[in-house]
């Protein structure tokens, strides 16, 4: 099912799933040179969801596969504040970092459609041919040094690298590692995003939090233009029936906070621009990879939106895996056991980290007593104790492999 002139044995990658993690992965093997074909199960790769927030790292990565950073994103300055608007901390920026990569700040603003609209069409113009939409992975088989990786429409593919970019509930994932043993964390995201609302900052993002509940907004650019998204967290246990009207629903969620917040509902779309998600995770896997088979994203660590680096975490995987092979020989053993090794050794703690730091908050922000509930916004509202979770828990690693990412740095020293 491919041309034999462009799928030379030794440089063949089959990469299941066209979202952020799998385009990542083969802009950086098709510019090191390797035949590779996206198998996506739609026939078009359709991004889901509103505005995302992409780091200076992720940023600085996508410039690497040539693509233009210039007004990609809004640039934000990300605040924690209690529903009443009492500030707790501040995500505070690295300036070594922003003098290396020669990106200022940390934060920016984007809707996920337009990023990843760039990502597709740098693609596409290095390979048109790169994405085949309508095929369904079902199963693979490693063959020594090959793996067959098989679809629902009885057509098959042998390659010599196979990565799993398909989602949480990724088939390739599962065949590899077992059940994922996906759960329900108790938890349900309002994900909205809107047109530019006046009078509110263009570079200021806020994360508040009520006993229960989260809200937070972000500016963000839409095809260069200015808006915001905006999100609500709520604690509901599995199968909870959506609500008959969303945006009533939504606005006594958002009763007691402060302005801005309860703004953003006369300015959205419920129909088109409001997204609702039950957010599932998974346990720690211990490694991303088995033999030839390789995952990233959603298919290996899923990330609740306390992260608010779903995203950037896939696209970072795929320039991870990727960035060690160097257009060798994928038919050595040693070749593909160096680089998904190296991968893990990269990505494993680090993301595990991340997802379970994630956790950690939902469960500290929605699912405490009410007493555990009072005690912990009277010491965050009065104590730098927040303010030392998130510079340590957050951001230290991230800091950390970025500065060691010299293929990135625009300066150097």
């Amino acid at each position: 099912m491919t041309n034999n002139q462009r799928w030379r044995p030794g440089k063949r990658v089959a990469i299941i799933g066209a979202g952020p993690g799998g385009v990542s992965a083969a802009l950086s093997l098709v510019q090191q040179g390797y035949d590779v074909r996206i198998f996506e199960r739609w026939n078009d790769p359709r991004p889901l969801g509103g505005g995302v927030l992409l780091s200076v790292p992720v940023l600085a990565v996508l410039r690497h596969y040539g693509i233009d950073i210039n007004q990609f994103g809004s640039f934000t300055r990300t605040e924690f504040r209690n529903h009443r608007g009492k500030l707790r901390c501040q995500v505070k920026f690295n300036p070594e970092i922003e003098r290396r990569l020669g990106i200022p700040g940390w934060h920016y603003g984007v809707l996920r459609a337009s990023a990843f609209q760039r990502m597709l069409n740098r693609l596409q113009a290095l390979d048109a041919d790169v994405i085949t939409g309508g095929m369904r992975f079902t199963r693979y088989e490693e063959q020594g040094e090959e793996v067959v990786v098989h679809f629902d429409n009885h057509e098959h593919v042998v390659c010599d690298l196979l990565i799993g970019a398909d989602g949480i509930h990724s088939q390739v994932s599962r065949q590899a590692f077992g059940d994922p043993q996906l759960f329900h964390t108790g938890l349900r995201l309002w994900l909205a995003w809107c047109g530019d609302v006046p009078g509110i900052p263009k570079n200021l993002g806020r994360i508040h939090h009520s006993a229960r509940i989260q809200a937070s907004f972000f500016p963000m650019l839409h095809d260069g233009q200015p808006g915001f998204e905006w999100w609500v967290v709520e604690p509901q246990p599995k199968d909870a029936p959506a609500p008959s009207d969303p945006r009533e629903h939504v606005r006594r969620l958002l009763a007691d906070f402060v302005e801005p917040m309860p703004r953003f509902l006369e300015h959205t779309d419920f129909e088109r621009n409001c997204f609702i998600w039950d957010i599932h995770n998974r346990p720690s896997l211990d490694r991303y990879t088995q033999g030839r088979i390789a995952c990233v994203g959603d298919a290996v660590h899923p990330v609740s939106p306390y992260a608010a680096y779903g995203m950037g975490m896939a696209i970072e995987d795929g320039y991870f895996l990727t960035r060690t092979l160097a257009g060798r020989d994928l038919r050595d053993p040693q070749v593909v056991a160096s680089a998904t090794a190296r991968y893990n050794e990269d990505r494993v703690a680090f993301c595990n980290h991340n997802v379970e730091f994630a956790r950690m908050l939902g469960d500290q922000f929605h699912r405490a007593s009410p007493g555990k509930a009072w005690l912990r916004d009277l010491v965050f509202d009065h104590t730098p104790l927040l303010q030392k979770m998130i510079d340590k828990g957050g951001m230290e690693e991230t800091e950390k492999t970025t500065l060691q990412l010299r293929e990135l740095h625009m300066a150097t020293g």
